[in-house]
């Protein structure tokens, strides 16, 4: 009977910890601006998180802000989540600005870590700045948005409201001090045992974290999403849009090459997948394209490079104007527009002087080519006579008698006759 009850007390204990092996607690790393990818990116691990039975979403936050449209997918995609969602924003040094406040203040539970700030969440318009009526309503929307979420999750309002009204930041202890923020957490460590046994109100219910022996499984964004995430930076976006147009740019120069247009057009695909989650001034992006059309037609026109000079000036101009935002994360960096700009200009610089110079090049072929060659005369030459020219015999005339054996020049070229001159 003692050894029945041993078994059973050892089957519960194994069940037991073999419960506490298999709770998970799913850490997502942000650490980027805001986009539609990483939004896609939460969204989808927030489904895999319920799905496998997760006890906790953790979301480590270091962001300067992002899209409006893009923050407003995670804050629905947390709000409409089953599992618990924890926005910390670490490690000591980092932000949650613009949006990524809006997000903290969305979370279950918010937490930062000492030497962090949360704060300047007004809104900020991308490319062409509205007038003041728009920019009066677009931060009277956004105050009324974060007010209710700061409502349901019990946090501050006032607060709330003065980060987007008045961009205000602050540190993580005054955060806390102002209800903005749940709890200040050294790592996390030290997190995970503040979260231990803590209640919070899901959809008008009570839930007790119980996290003890849970494992923390990290969050890995796909292939695709790597790739889509790096792209919608400002820097790749432009150079991906440089090297289309100039794929495209060999294609149209050497029709069925193939593999430049190829490339080009991918790259170009790319860029304007970029453009969506960017402040897009076309105003540039057709002055870039002017600069393309203008280096095309510096190869079919003799114009001395004054066309090459217009079409340095439209890209540099395009260049500085195709992202306009007061964000430098928004912002294409002066070092790559002038390195893009400058290896630009060099190449079509080289492709014009060697353009140039196959048209001053004397014809080496054809009748253009014969003239100012030099010869012998194989017999005396005045109205008539033979010279060797270029390996050939020819019948010559000259303005003056020639002796044989001396050397000649062509003058000009008549049929198959060559008049000469003595050298």
């Amino acid at each position: 009977m003692r050894f029945l009850l041993t078994l059973v007390i050892g089957l519960c204990l194994y069940s037991a910890l073999q419960a506490a092996e298999q709770a998970r607690i799913r850490v997502v790393g942000i650490h980027d601006p805001i986009t539609p990818v990483i939004a896609r990116f939460l969204h989808r691990t927030l489904d895999d998180a319920a799905r496998q039975g997760d006890k906790l979403v953790l979301v480590e936050l270091d962001t300067p802000g992002g899209l409006d449209t893009a923050m407003r997918d995670i804050v629905k995609d947390i709000f409409a989540s089953p599992v618990p969602v924890v926005v910390y924003v670490a490690p000591s040094g980092a932000r949650a600005a613009s949006a990524g406040a809006i997000i903290t203040l969305a979370a279950d539970v918010a937490a930062m870590a000492p030497g962090t700030n949360i704060g300047a969440a007004h809104p900020v318009s991308l490319g062409e700045k509205p007038d003041k009526t728009m920019e009066e309503k677009v931060v009277n929307d956004a105050e009324a948005y974060v007010e209710g979420i700061a409502r349901k999750r019990g946090r501050d309002e006032t607060l709330a409201k003065r980060m987007v009204r008045e961009s205000i930041s602050m540190s993580a202890e005054k955060a806390l001090e102002g209800r903005v923020i749940d709890l200040v957490a050294r790592d996390r460590a030290d997190l995970l045992q503040q979260l231990e046994g803590r209640r919070i109100t899901r959809d008008g219910r009570e839930v007790v974290l119980r996290l003890t022996g849970a494992v923390a499984v990290p969050a890995e964004m796909r292939g695709v999403e790597r790739i889509l995430n790096a792209i919608s930076n400002p820097n790749v976006a432009y150079v991906l849009m440089m090297l289309g147009i100039m794929g495209l740019f060999f294609e149209l120069s050497n029709p069925g090459v193939i593999l430049p247009g190829v490339i080009g057009g991918i790259c170009l695909i790319l860029a304007f997948f970029a453009f969506q989650t960017l402040p897009v001034n076309y105003a540039g992006v057709l002055l870039i394209l002017l600069a393309l059309i203008l280096f095309i037609a510096e190869i079919k026109i003799v114009s001395h490079g004054m066309l090459t000079v217009g079409g340095v000036v439209a890209m540099l101009l395009g260049s500085l104007l195709m992202f306009e935002s007061s964000e430098p994360y928004m912002r294409v960096s002066w070092s790559v527009i002038l390195v893009t700009v400058l290896a630009t200009a060099a190449f079509f610089a080289f492709v014009v002087a060697k353009a140039l110079a196959v048209h001053r090049r004397r014809p080496t072929t054809g009748r253009e080519g014969l003239l100012g060659e030099q010869g012998r005369a194989e017999s005396e030459v005045s109205e008539e006579g033979k010279v060797f020219v270029n390996g050939e015999y020819w019948d010559a005339w000259s303005d003056e008698p020639i002796a044989a054996g001396t050397k000649v020049v062509v003058e000009a070229v008549e049929g198959m006759r060559l008049k000469v001159k003595r050298i």
